[in-house]
């Protein structure tokens, strides 16, 4: 039994480490999700126990962002591809919708006939000749309007897509589905022609840059520093192969940062090339990615597969060891929810802690504030347990605690309450040995509003959360309404 002790006065025993959460707001986090791609879904378009375990604020794991191909499909011919066609993702794109989530499209390669090579194939294979597939410049033109017949095809099938990205990995020559954009054939692109993206038909869409492998200012500077580019982009997004997120992605998201654009990591996977289930050090280790993707500034979190031995949703596959059970949810699973089940809605705030390079590290810190609720995460990869004496900008009457200590079922997302016998400023904490915490406080309204909360957000929808901090998806009772601005205030609804 781990003991867990409040202190307002500095008189017991000094702790190990000390963690001042500061009252400077940085990004909001939209959410975390993964890909409804082919692969381990079969048969793909049917197969909707993976998103049906893992998204919407009832599901164990909170997933909210989906994201789904969009294949080189030319609206006319919808059908033409099987079920690798704009059909596949629809019904588990229907199920995320109507949980409340984010739904957006990637092409791996616009139509064949915009292409150079003639094929939605990259071209980087023999029995293709080695043609480096490119968008032919004089189907430029074709390409937004391409866009909007699936967002067109999409609402006509009862899902409204969110958002639409460029091109999947446009830096990597592939033999599979794919298309090579130079950072400057994206400006020029984007530049000329993102305005006939057709935001009036459908006005909540939002554009993302192309989701280059490596998360680098090569593909996001040169559509930021472009005034016309910033108009009409509203995501920078890139995956993380190979490249460490507060190394890349911490500096790629300098710019996009500034012009108040979000920043999303859409594509990772970690340990997936070993033939046995993740250990718990590797599920430690995605914690930190997890982690270290928010203090480099991201937004959005989207994991490569649903299901798949290193992912969220078992496989079945024997060879993978007996805990692989088909479509039972897998550690992973519950470290992601940390994150999507705390996180998602809320705003960071910076830490004495906050990691600054990519280097791993034994312990990793990030803190939030979402409605009265402060959250704090702590990450220990060591096999020593420590003190942590947290230090908070706000006083607090209660807390939850989310512990993590292994793969087993009864170590995984244990919770218990943090018992706090007054209001205070200071919480001592027990940090125990290779541990995933989430440590969630209530901010004493007796005591500092949260009213004078300033977030960095533009105007937008509202969102309410109930005195615990959940978000309601249909607001009742006394409840705290926050504006997209980052104003708070206390009211009762019907």
């Amino acid at each position: 039994m781990m003991a867990l002790a409040a202190f307002t006065s500095m008189q017991a025993a000094k702790p190990r480490y000390v963690l001042t959460v500061n009252n400077e707001p940085m990004q909001k986090i939209t959410g975390f999700g993964g890909a409804c791609c082919d692969g381990a879904m079969k048969p793909f378009g049917t197969d909707n126990a993976p998103v049906s375990k893992l998204y919407g604020y009832r599901s164990k794991i909170g997933l909210n962002i989906l994201r789904m191909e969009i294949s080189p499909n030319l609206e006319d011919k919808a059908d033409q591809w099987g079920d690798y066609d704009w059909n596949g993702s629809l019904p588990s794109a229907k199920i995320v919708k109507n949980r409340g989530g984010i739904v957006f499209g990637t092409p791996w390669s616009p139509p064949g006939v915009y292409k150079t090579n003639g094929t939605a194939q990259g071209g980087n294979a023999e029995d293709q000749g080695y043609q480096r597939g490119k968008l032919r410049e004089d189907c430029y033109e074709k390409f937004f309007p391409w866009l909007n017949s699936f967002l067109k095809w999409m609402k006509a099938h009862d899902v409204e897509i969110d958002a639409v990205s460029i091109q999947n990995e446009p830096d990597w020559w592939v033999s599979y589905s794919g298309c090579l954009y130079d950072p400057q054939d994206l400006v020029k692109l984007v530049k000329n022609y993102g305005w006939m993206l057709d935001r009036e038909t459908y006005p909540g869409v939002r554009l993302i840059s192309g989701e280059p492998l490596g998360f680098t200012q090569n593909y996001t500077d040169p559509l930021m520093q472009d005034e016309e580019c910033r108009k009409q982009v509203d995501i920078v997004a890139g995956h993380l192969y190979g490249h460490a997120p507060l190394e890349y992605m911490k500096k790629a998201a300098v710019l996009p940062l500034k012009y108040g654009k979000e920043v999303w990591m859409t594509e990772h996977s970690v340990t997936d090339n070993t033939g046995k289930l993740p250990t718990w050090h590797e599920n430690l280790i995605f914690a930190e990615e997890l982690n270290e993707c928010m203090l480099a500034g991201c937004s959005g979190y989207i994991y490569w597969y649903l299901r798949a031995h290193w992912a969220f949703v078992g496989t079945g596959e024997s060879q993978y060891g007996a805990d692989n059970k088909r479509d039972e949810l897998l550690p992973r699973a519950f470290v992601m929810s940390h994150f999507s089940k705390n996180v998602t809605g809320s705003t960071r705030l910076t830490t004495s802690r906050d990691k600054t390079s990519g280097e791993g590290d034994a312990f990793e810190y990030s803190a939030y504030i979402k409605g009265d609720s402060l959250i704090v995460m702590a990450i220990d990869t060591i096999a020593t347990a420590r003190d942590l004496l947290i230090k908070l900008p706000y006083k607090v009457n209660s807390g939850t605690l989310w512990l993590s200590t292994g793969n087993e079922s009864d170590k995984l997302c244990q919770k218990s309450e943090i018992d706090i016998s007054e209001p205070t400023e200071e919480v001592l904490v027990e940090m125990p040995a290779r541990s995933l915490s989430t440590f969630i406080f209530m901010i004493d309204r007796g005591g500092l509003a949260i009213e004078d909360v300033a977030q960095k957000n533009n105007d937008g929808p509202k969102t309410y959360y109930d005195l615990r901090g959940r978000r309601m998806e249909t607001p009742h009772g006394l409840c705290i309404e926050r504006s997209a601005n980052g104003q708070s205030r206390k009211l009762v609804m019907e």
